[in-house]
């Protein structure tokens, strides 16, 4: 039975392997006459009836670019965590709340910051102490230096006194006291002959003993033992006593010297040292106090106060949105790091709006260009802007995140005070490059180029014909024709794309988003003027040349085919931030696009 089984699920699979080959060889014969037929139908220039064509219109045309962007005030005061590191929000104010001056905004965990400080008051203290002491020890070692240094200079005065001494006094005294004795014991030797002869001469006569004689004698020799004693004595003083006590006081006198060199670097050296490190401890303690100073100043900084009046808008919330920069709502207990910002405080009523342009449409684009603004929060409302600020280099988050979307941060300011707007309401904004009055103009696919030349395929009779055309800006939908082609000829839409509008959002939708006739003529001429001006100031600029076209931009070949440019949205596609393509939520409806397609057949 198992085997049965088993044979049963094995047929299965392969009935299953065989209907997937069969699909897989249909759907290869389906492709495969997909291609034929694009081949064939596409080679033929005499079947025209099975493409799409398009009558060469002339009419207004309004070139614009259109982006999403973000409300934000002009002037308002941006709130940063001013903590090292990481903390928490442990009280925050509500979004949306009108504060005054000095009011209680943001309070972050203090906690870790108040034990830092009680260990640091301790640091501070040990290295108050040791700076004391070393002021201390510094004194102590100024003074036994100054008294070591007197008492070896003492000694060295003594040295030379003791050798001046010498050479001036003793040794000349010793000297008259050695001849001295020498003296004296010449007289003492005289007189001892003398007393020596007188005894001989009576002792011949019998007068004395002669032991008296004898006694005479010896004190003759005595006295002339006494003087070679006495010249001994001199000579050993001169020779010998006198130089060793000379050499003996000067060498003194070199060794106090010395002694009195080392005394002093020594002296010197200890001073400097004590000096050192008095300000190796002084330093310590400085850099503790800073270290306590700043402790208690971050702990102030953990009180986020209002600086002035103004409505509580949280960072998080005013950001632009997409994926990119989705950050987790501002709220008690969230983990915020340094300088990260955490509240605008808008000081105005001025706004402005924050847009990212696509680098495709950047070339279009430039300072005081004329802008409608919608909001989504409130419909049937428009505003009106110019272009501020473009950012000189692509933003860089959106590049890392991903490198194929560069984005050029702008600012467009709204005219007047809005007191409707708040910051963070999403918009779109419709910058208006040029309006035409009166030109020629052919959908974008209907373009092509053909070795980077622009070329439309002329219908005549059953078949078409190519033909080069100079083309100015085009705005996603419709491009200006400037030559190469007459109002009522037909054109092939190659490929055969969706049509697109001729007019922008902004001329489609003036009459029917419920403002007044004569709001939308306002907003109209300020869109003229603005434009009259800004032609204006060109042709002042134009290197002496009054007639030169004032739509010189349009003498660009730029492209038109969507395949050649970077994936630039088609009509009523607008491009989100991360390159996707979006339908245009507010782009003209069906009856509007059927209306102005013109010849589309």
């Amino acid at each position: 039975m198992e085997y049965g089984m088993e044979s049963e699920q094995t047929n299965r699979i392969r009935k299953k392997s065989k209907l997937g080959l069969i699909s897989l060889v249909a759907i290869l014969v389906v492709a495969g006459g997909v291609l034929v037929w694009f081949q064939v139908i596409r080679a033929s220039g005499d079947q025209v009836n099975n493409f799409a064509t398009y009558t060469v219109t002339r009419g207004p045309l309004t070139i614009s670019v259109l982006e999403s962007g973000t409300i934000k005030a002009r002037e308002q005061v941006i709130l940063k965590n001013e903590l090292e590191g990481r903390t928490s929000i442990i009280d925050l104010v509500p979004e949306g709340t009108r504060v005054q001056k000095g009011d209680l905004l943001v309070k972050l965990d203090v906690s870790t910051l108040l034990d830092d400080k009680i260990d640091q008051e301790i640091l501070v203290q040990n290295a108050e102490a040791a700076f004391i002491n070393a002021t201390e020890n510094l004194a102590i070692v100024e003074n036994q230096a100054e008294s070591d240094v007197d008492l070896a200079q003492l000694t060295y005065d003594f040295a030379v006194e003791d050798l001046r001494q010498y050479k001036e006094g003793q040794f000349p005294n010793e000297l008259k006291a050695a001849e001295a004795k020498i003296t004296l014991a010449n007289e003492e030797l005289s007189r001892a002959k003398e007393t020596f002869k007188w005894s001989q001469k009576l002792s011949e006569k019998n007068y004395i003993a002669n032991s008296e004689l004898q006694a005479d004698e010896l004190a003759v020799k005595r006295r002339s033992l006494d003087l070679q004693l006495a010249e001994n004595d001199r000579n050993l003083l001169k020779d010998f006593t006198h130089k060793r006590s000379l050499a003996q006081l000067e060498s003194d006198i070199k060794q106090a010297k010395m002694a009195l060199e080392r005394t002093k670097r020594k002296a010197n050296a200890n001073v400097v040292q004590a000096k050192a490190d008095l300000k190796a401890k002084k330093a310590e303690f400085d850099r503790q106090s800073d270290k306590l100073e700043k402790i208690k100043q971050q702990i102030s900084k953990t009180i986020i106060t209002a600086p002035s009046d103004g409505l509580v808008i949280y960072a998080t919330s005013a950001r632009q949105g997409g994926y990119r920069r989705s950050t987790e709502p501002l709220d008690v207990g969230q983990e915020v790091y340094e300088r990260q910002e955490l509240i605008y405080l808008p000081t105005g009523t001025s706004s402005k709006v924050e847009v990212d342009i696509h680098e495709a449409s950047l070339e279009k684009v430039q300072l005081d260009l004329p802008a409608v603004i919608t909001v989504d929060a409130l419909p049937g409302q428009k505003f009106f802007g110019t272009v501020a600020s473009i950012a000189p280099l692509p933003d860089a988050q959106s590049m890392w995140m991903n490198p194929d979307l560069k984005v050029y941060n702008s600012e467009i300011y709204l005219e007047g005070d809005q007191e409707s707007l708040r910051t963070g309401m999403s918009c779109k904004a419709e910058i208006i490059v040029e309006q035409y009055e009166n030109v020629l103009y052919v959908p974008v696919q209907a373009v092509i180029r053909i070795n980077n030349v622009p070329t439309v395929f002329v219908v005549e009779g059953d078949s078409y014909e190519s033909r080069t055309v100079k083309i100015g800006l085009d705005n996603n939908q419709m491009v200006h024709i400037l030559e190469g082609l007459q109002e009522g000829e037909e054109v092939l839409l190659t490929p055969p794309l969706k049509s697109a509008a001729v007019n922008s959002l902004v001329e489609n939708s003036l009459s029917d988003d419920g403002q007044t006739g004569r709001e939308s003529q306002n907003l109209n001429q300020k869109i003229r003027g603005k434009l009259d001006t800004l032609n204006g100031s060109r042709n002042d600029s134009s290197n002496g040349y009054p007639n030169k076209d004032r739509n010189s931009r349009d003498n660009i070949n730029r492209p038109a085919n969507p395949r050649d440019r970077d994936e630039r949205p088609r009509s009523g596609q607008n491009q989100d931030r991360s390159g996707r393509r979006r339908e245009n939520p507010s782009g003209p409806d069906k009856e509007s696009r059927r209306q102005s397609s013109g010849g589309i057949r």
